[in-house]
């Protein structure tokens, strides 16, 4: 009897432990992952201009400004390939027309960081090689011009609402403080640049510039010091809270990142609404820093620092056994790192749809074109309008007056005569 009872105080834990790993195992097997939506930033690319008395101007860049780099490209495609490790057994093993779509702004360093990516989530097998020495195969990156984009490119414009908010920031409190505490290193900022006009919202423009040089060990001018860069750094920050942020968010959400938070949720909502299988599983956005900060403002997850290039946002779509589907996001903000899980506010990181739809309802505009509009625009359209539809009635009705008259005034004499005796007998 002594030597019995350790044996089976030890089998008990063991037991609990086999069943909670089985249940573990049993709903695991039961969630299963519907669909996916990246937005992604481009990689590493050359600055978008250079400042007056730069010494490195344009001729210093292989491709010019704006254009991405060999390191951007290695970035995406490193990127793709954990992508293809972290949806192995999601996503067909080779390249299938059906399971992703991706879109790209009109900029050539997006269109080649969505090529790139495509390289390294589908590396080519079999009968995909067109080549045996060529490692990679075409897959379609999809753009609208830049002209017409009102999906990826932030600010949206034009938006007179927008603007009044950004000019109201301006005279925030946090802005003006901000300005002001900074206004010595700003003046000198401008002398040393040759720029006439730096400010808080323009200060982002020569970090950029720096940044980009320093990253491709072009030699800085004397007067960037570290102490420069890191103040550059966070001035530069500031700008993006500036764009989205400090002063009427929510408000702001609805006019910008609300837009592209509004197709998500559309895409997420028919994929768990869609009565026969999903056959596009992963739908992947191309663009830039501003498009990544505007909309995680609107989920109010920004971390107050400007995206990384090739950075990911991730919304995985989840089914679980009882027929629900929950979302759970994504940032990867670091190459070689885990994803970091981001929790939309007043929920769980794996967010019930119903719930993510409705906490992030008030961030959606329902009529952009018109919440852009100025109140007193808005009302001054609708007098426009109203007095035009007005107008082209009565005009409309004058002209029916004068047909008929004018019909009646032509019907020859003789004919009036019988017709009118026709009426008058009995």
């Amino acid at each position: 009897m002594a030597d019995g009872c350790p044996r089976g105080g030890s089998a008990a834990p063991l037991v609990l432990l086999l069943g909670i790993s089985l249940a573990l195992a049993a709903a695991a097997q039961a969630r299963s992952l519907r669909f996916v939506t990246l937005l992604y930033r481009h990689g590493d690319r050359s600055p978008v201009r250079a400042y007056p008395r730069d010494p490195h101007q344009e001729s210093a860049w292989p491709q010019g400004f704006g254009q991405l780099t060999q390191v951007g490209m290695l970035q995406h495609w490193e990127l793709g390939q954990s992508l293809r490790k972290r949806y192995h057994g999601f996503l067909n093993a080779t390249y299938n027309r059906q399971e992703i779509f991706v879109r790209s702004t009109d900029y050539d360093r997006t269109l080649m960081s969505a090529e790139t990516n495509l390289a390294g989530l589908y590396p080519p097998r079999e009968q995909q090689l067109f080549n045996p020495n060529v490692s990679w195969q075409p897959i379609p990156v999809h753009t609208v011009p830049d002209s017409g984009e009102r999906l990826l490119k932030f600010p949206l414009s034009p938006c007179p609402r927008y603007e009044q908010l950004q000019k109201e920031t301006r005279q925030s409190a946090e802005y003006r403080n901000k300005t002001k505490q900074n206004l010595e290193f700003l003046e000198m900022v401008a002398n040393q640049t040759g720029i006439q006009d730096v400010s808080l919202e323009s200060v982002w423009n020569v970090y950029d510039t720096l940044f980009c040089e320093q990253t491709h060990n072009l030699t800085l001018p004397s007067w960037v010091t570290p102490g420069v860069m890191t103040k550059l750094k966070q001035l530069k920050d500031f700008g993006f809270e500036f764009l989205f942020g400090i002063y009427q968010r929510m408000e702001k959400a609805r006019l910008q990142g609300g837009v592209l938070l509004a197709q998500i949720r559309k895409n997420l909502t028919l994929v768990a609404n869609a009565s026969a299988p999903q056959r596009l599983k992963l739908l992947a956005y191309s663009a830039h820093d501003t498009t990544l900060v505007a909309l995680q403002m609107a989920l109010n997850v920004y971390n107050g620092r400007q995206a990384p290039y090739a950075s990911c946002h991730i919304f995985e779509l989840y089914q679980d056994a009882d027929g629900n589907f929950s979302v759970e996001m994504f940032f990867r903000n670091e190459s070689g790192r885990d994803l970091y899980p981001l929790t939309l506010p007043g929920c769980a990181q794996s967010c019930p749809l119903l719930d993510f739809l409705r906490l992030t309802d008030p961030v959606i505009p329902q009529d952009w074109e018109r919440e852009c509009q100025i109140a007193g625009d808005v009302q001054d359209t609708e007098l426009i309008v109203a007095l035009a539809v007005c107008g082209s009635i009565l005009f409309l009705l004058i002209i029916l007056l004068l047909t008929v008259l004018f019909r009646i005034q032509s019907q020859p004499p003789g004919y009036r005569h019988v017709s009118n005796e026709g009426e008058e007998q009995p």
